[in-house]
């Protein structure tokens, strides 16, 4: 199923990259199509897995690209759903194709938990910390829309895809209340990995590098929010920082499941 969920994200990739050249709404209906049945499959295949462990599969690298794949579709279908922004697609739905490229085509076992990771906090932290990390993406996304939006205006550009794309007003509003409910998820992601902790290991912090830096990417996105509260920040500035943000996460997640041992995926791939 996960390998099905993967071909119907190519379909929907493939359509959605003719979709942002060309001014052909049914391109634009294929992708979304092609993106519920492959969240649809994800979903299948992620609950299959969780009834054969007996836990949220989040536990390995391949099962967390897999889980943050489908939290970006979730959250992409729910922000489409609210604002009706058919390229937004375009911009994030190939990352998710991505993420799931490796989990789909690398076969990997089902194990036993270790005892450390055998809690009721585990669905709950990871779930909240995942959705918190799919919010930033889409924001990412809507950032990378608001500068090609803003080049656009700067150079008379005005062809099919300046009229998809919305005002800078409004992808600045939608980024900012994108960005504000990641926060909020990845605060109460990281409260609960504190309890966790805390019960588990008798102390809240850890200086697991998996800590650290989801600590480092909170206080991005922190400055970010508090310096458009205090100092007005807005548009182009507030688009950059969210890009550097979402860059920190990835690196990040992929550097530290790479070349740094930590007790939150003890294997690295």
């Amino acid at each position: 199923m996960l390998k099905i969920a993967l071909g119907f994200y190519l379909l929907s990739t493939v359509a959605c990259l003719f979709y942002f050249v060309l001014p052909k709404k049914a391109l634009g209906r294929t992708y979304l199509a092609a993106a519920v049945m492959g969240f649809l499959f994800h979903s299948a295949a992620l609950i299959q897995d969780f009834f054969q462990a007996g836990y949220l599969p989040v536990t390995n690298f391949q099962e967390g690209l897999s889980f943050f794949s489908w939290t970006i579709i979730l959250i992409f279908l729910l922000l489409e759903f609210r604002y009706r922004i058919l390229i937004l697609g375009s911009f994030i739905i190939p990352l998710a194709f991505v993420a799931l490229l490796y989990p789909a085509l690398v076969t990997y076992e089902i194990k036993e938990l270790p005892p450390l990771l055998q809690s009721s906090w585990l669905g709950i932290h990871v779930s909240l910390a995942f959705l918190g990390d799919a919010a930033f993406a889409l924001a990412f996304a809507v950032s990378l829309m608001y500068i090609l939006q803003e080049y656009q205006l700067k150079a008379h550009r005005f062809g099919s895809t300046f009229r998809k794309l919305p005002s800078l007003e409004i992808l600045d509003a939608i980024n900012h209340r994108v960005i504000t409910i990641g926060f909020l998820l990845l605060t109460l992601g990281m409260i609960t990995g504190a309890l966790w902790a805390r019960a588990s290991l008798g102390s809240y912090l850890q200086g697991d590098p998996r800590e650290i830096w989801s600590l480092i990417t909170w206080v991005i996105y922190a400055v970010l929010l508090h310096l458009r509260l205090t100092v007005g920040w807005r548009g182009r500035r507030t688009a950059i920082m969210a890009i550097i943000g979402f860059a920190v996460l990835v690196f990040a997640f992929i550097g530290i499941n790479s070349f740094i041992s930590s007790y939150h995926y003890p294997e690295r791939f």
